[in-house]
């Protein structure tokens, strides 16, 4: 029996390590401490969070324990330094494999930005964006599992266009929108049918790699 692992195999799917297991079993000791967790339950999770082999395994263990603080989670500790996004004349486009940051700023300008987390390696539970659509506009594509807030944000003249659907994962990062629409506005969506294309071709291309696959 073969078994292919693409290099574009998601955050979930990867194999944890184990600082990321200690990091995880501290913060359940402290959702204890704070009396989130009883001691039945927290016995229980620490041997699931011993034994657990994947990102994911992690991040269902404290999905039900956002607002922590204090304490890194598998999703809980990257970079703090803001990516800054300024579309000026030209535009300015995001996209392909990146690590997302906590907090996100961008501005349309007259060229118009792209912000897209479609191929991007997001190890945090919410991601902060302050978004100006000004003269051209920003668009923001999320993974169908994402969950976006977008009623912080002053829509403007160009408004706020939110065309996310409803369904996501537990563990799914959260998009937090804040910031103005400006005059050509904000776009929120999920990828395109030609977006989704060209994903499956990558992801392709990169299975048949050597190396790809083992055994």
């Amino acid at each position: 029996m073969t078994a292919e692992f693409s290099e574009a195999a998601s955050w979930a799917e990867q194999r944890a390590s184990h600082a990321d297991r200690e990091r995880v079993v501290q913060r359940l000791q402290q959702a204890m401490v704070q009396g989130r967790l009883e001691l039945h339950e927290l016995d229980e999770r620490l041997g699931q969070a011993l034994n657990a082999k994947t990102h994911g395994q992690l991040a269902a263990l404290t999905a039900d324990l956002r607002g922590i603080e204090g304490v890194g989670a598998g999703r809980e500790s990257v970079q703090d330094q803001p990516l800054v996004l300024k579309g000026g004349f030209h535009g300015a486009v995001r996209r392909g494999r990146w690590t997302v940051p906590s907090r996100v700023i961008a501005y349309g300008g007259m060229g118009g930005v792209v912000l897209d987390f479609t191929q991007a390696e997001c190890p945090l539970s919410a991601v902060d964006i302050d978004v100006h659509g000004q003269m051209a506009g920003v668009t923001i594509v999320i993974p169908d599992d994402w969950a976006v807030e977008t009623d912080r944000i002053d829509p403007g003249p160009g408004g706020v266009t939110d065309r996310t659907t409803h369904d996501h994962a537990p563990d799914s990062p959260l998009v937090r929108l804040t910031g103005t629409g400006g005059l050509a506005g904000i776009v929120v969506r999920h990828p395109k049918a030609r977006e989704r294309r060209r994903l499956e071709r990558e992801a392709k291309a990169a299975r048949s790699l050597p190396g790809a696959a083992t055994r």
